[in-house]
């Protein structure tokens, strides 16, 4: 019987360890996982703050709003297809949005002329400028936004 009582409590015990491993297991790639998610929110927010854009030169004709959008900030502005253009048609009363679209088209944003690129090709670094054109669904735009894939934004009263 007292052989039994030993085995009992020698799997007693092995069960506590096993359960107090998998417990203290758990915790640890719980708060791994918790601070990778707090740097990656820093990180975006840092990208966020060093990114600045402004909009200039805009023209209007038929259904198209062309501008130069000219990188200020310190961060290179590449992801073109998260960003969106919002126009809102007077006429309408109504925000409409456009996609980024490498062929144009109705209902789309593009790039119309790159400049002259020589460091990062098809990237908008700090300082640089890229003629984008709006082809607009809308019969009377009079405002538009540019907004990046961080959130950052820029409108222009037409």
């Amino acid at each position: 019987m007292a052989v039994a009582d030993l085995i009992g409590a020698a799997v007693g015990v092995m069960l506590l360890v096993i359960v107090a491993y998998l417990l203290v297991g758990s915790t640890l790639s719980t708060a791994e996982i918790v601070t990778n998610a707090q740097k990656a929110a820093a990180l975006q927010e840092q990208t966020q703050l060093r990114t600045d854009f402004s909009l200039e030169n805009i023209t209007t004709e038929n259904s198209f709003i062309n501008c130069t959008i000219h990188n200020t900030g310190k961060e290179v502005i590449s992801d073109f297809k998260h960003m969106d253009a919002v126009v809102y048609d007077r006429s309408a009363r109504d925000f409409r949005l456009y996609q980024y679209s490498t062929d144009g088209g109705p209902g789309t944003w593009t790039i119309t002329d790159k400049g002259t690129e020589v460091i990062h090709p098809s990237e908008l670094d700090p300082g640089e400028a890229y003629q984008i054109s709006i082809q607009t669904t809308a019969d009377s735009p009079a405002w538009f936004q540019i907004t990046t894939g961080t959130g950052v934004y820029n409108s222009k009263i037409l």
